[in-house]
């Protein structure tokens, strides 16, 4: 069978296929979907670039006389990306080389709006219960301190200050809502997402003790597009807390634009692209794989939630949410299609 041949790319199979200098030269439709990036991506890149934890498979073409080599729970895909994990085979063919992955249920990427357990969606709605008080005590103490600030017309930037922490309850109070009665998502809305940014932003400098230093890198030229601004909000208030904590000292807020871009298996005409990169610890290797499921957490005091729900809001709008760590250099990237017909959102 020649990588040419037309079961190759009927085959639900990733499969990808090198020449005799071991570099990519043809995929079939599934290997890219399988590695959410697009094709073009993918030809002339070195067939062992795709191992992006250990060398088992550049070894093996560089100098191993075997014909065929198994790996097992390989994480493949391209540096910078996040990894998808398989079974595979390398295979010695008369053109070159040929690699199939085989990605097992075990390895495919959860979906924590699913992962939480009955259990602790009744223990979290109790959680709820209980907060519903205390909100309402924190808006009441909120609106008097308004009203007296409203009399002392040069305190602008104690209203302000006030203003944000009435929004904020109210934004809690929306989510121990959802928790006690989930209901469908808003339908989304034209928004800015440095309007986002800059929120988050005035959060981090009105919480006590924030030392993070915080640049800003956007591009102006980033069009609105239909989201949940609370939601984003929250999504990207978590990265950046996530980064506090993990002892960053600089955290850069970078937007771009990307166009023709693969999204969880759709090809997109444009996209809007938000990292959330710090210089801290990283992320251990031993919850990179597990990161985005609730209740996983490299603090002892943390709840492991705050992920989780980012990638989950990341769902909310067609996107996805992805990392790549090392210590002293993590990025969040935030991908999320831009479709000016779009009105209401889609888990």
């Amino acid at each position: 069978m020649t990588p040419a041949a037309p079961t190759l790319e009927q085959l639900g199979t990733p499969v990808a296929w090198a020449d005799h200098q071991a570099r990519i030269t043809g995929v079939n439709p599934a290997f890219p979907r399988w590695l959410g990036v697009g094709p073009r991506r993918l030809l002339g890149q070195p067939l062992a670039a795709l191992e992006l934890d250990g060398d088992a498979l550049a070894r093996f073409l560089e100098q191993d006389e075997r014909e065929v080599l198994r790996l097992h729970r390989i994480a493949l895909g391209l540096p910078g990306e996040a990894p998808r994990y398989a079974d595979g085979w390398v295979t010695r063919t008369a053109d070159g080389w040929l690699l199939e992955a085989h990605p097992a249920d075990a390895f495919a990427e959860p979906d924590p709006a699913r992962a939480l357990p009955g259990a602790l969606q009744a223990a979290l709605k109790g959680l709820a219960h209980e907060l519903r008080n205390p909100l309402a005590g924190l808006k009441g103490a909120a609106q008097l301190l308004s009203r007296r600030a409203g009399q002392r017309p040069e305190e602008t930037g104690e209203r302000e200050l006030i203003e944000l922490i009435g929004a904020e309850i109210d934004r809690l109070s929306q989510l121990v809502d959802q928790l006690l009665s989930p209901a469908p998502h808003r339908p989304h809305a034209p928004l800015n997402i440095h309007a986002v940014l800059e929120r988050v932003l005035r959060l981090a400098e009105a919480e006590g003790g924030w030392t993070v230093r915080v640049q800003r890198d956007y591009d102006p030229s980033i069009p609105e597009f239909a989201g949940d601004a609370d939601r984003l909000t929250q999504a990207v208030w978590n990265l950046v807390r996530n980064a506090q904590q993990a002892s960053a000292s600089t955290i850069i807020l970078r937007t771009r634009v990307e166009n023709g871009l693969h999204i969880r298996d759709h090809l997109h005409a444009r996209a809007l692209r938000v990292e959330i990169v710090d210089d801290g610890r990283g992320v251990p290797d031993e919850l990179a794989e597990h990161l985005f499921l609730p209740l996983v957490s490299g603090r002892a005091e943390g709840t492991g939630l705050g992920l989780a729900l980012a990638h989950q809001v990341a769902r909310e709008h067609r996107g996805s949410l992805t990392f790549r760590s090392r210590p002293g250099h993590t990025v969040f990237t935030l991908l999320l299609p831009h479709n000016e017909s779009e009105g209401a959102p889609t888990a």
